[in-house]
């Protein structure tokens, strides 16, 4: 079980709002299971008992997100999601070597019969958008910013598939493990081990969040990455 300090996630904190890094791994809210396994909701209400998550990350995804500290906290921001008056960036590692500028994939989303995963679906999906910028090539990846217009499920990953830029270890969406082998040329594996990848997620972490206080300010919480994501970055950067 994963062991997690809530007070060490909080990145902001006001009467209203408690803004965190989410780590990876662990689940926004509580999961259908038996076991009362760790869950971003529930340690919330125990720091304060009016807690509600006032919008998901995926269990594997890291990164920012708020948490209203009462009813009228929550319906103010739940009202800016609704209106689409939120700013969401998530940076994402992805296959391939891809110069986005700017680009918008505008394709609607359903999800599967099982509810695990989308697909494209231009009769009966619902409408998304997100667009994408390129932050850094390397060799054979690109860190990529997302932004997210809508909110849909798999939402980023299934529109950057359809870019032919899958996110790395992300095989449900075509993506690809990643290993320092590839990035190393004169790394050596010792002999009869398997190498693992260098990542043991999705490699999509919630940057930053941008939305309004209930006095009217705006506010911009950015997210550091957590050690796996920052230490793949840290090593495309070194072998570029």
């Amino acid at each position: 079980m994963i062991k997690v300090n809530f007070k060490d996630l909080i990145l902001f904190e006001n009467e209203d709002y408690i803004v965190i890094n989410k780590p990876p791994h662990v689940a926004t809210i509580n999961e259908r299971t038996a076991d009362k396994s760790v869950s971003i909701l529930r340690m919330a209400k125990e720091y304060s008992f009016d807690a509600q998550v006032a919008h998901r990350l995926d269990k594997e995804t890291s990164g920012v997100l708020a948490i209203a500290k009462n009813p009228e906290a929550y319906r103010h921001l739940a009202m800016q999601f609704e209106h689409r008056e939120v700013t969401k960036r998530y940076h994402a590692v992805a296959n391939g070597v891809h110069d986005f500028d700017s680009i918008s994939v505008f394709l609607p989303i359903a999800p599967l019969k099982d509810g695990t995963a989308v697909k494209i679906d231009r009769q009966k999906g619902k409408a998304a958008e997100t667009i994408f910028f390129t932050l850094k090539a390397f060799k054979k990846h690109t860190l990529v910013e997302c932004l997210p217009i809508t909110g849909r499920m798999h939402q980023i990953r299934v529109h950057l598939q359809c870019l032919k830029a899958p996110i790395v270890c992300d095989p449900t969406y075509g993506g690809k493990d990643i290993y320092l082998s590839e990035l190393k040329k004169d790394y050596k594996l010792k002999q009869e081990t398997d190498e693992l990848p260098i990542m043991h997620r999705v490699a999509l972490h919630a940057y930053s969040l941008t939305f309004k206080l209930m006095n009217g300010d705006p506010i911009t919480v950015e997210a550091p990455y957590p050690k796996d994501f920052g230490v793949l970055v840290k090593l495309l950067e070194k072998n570029n």
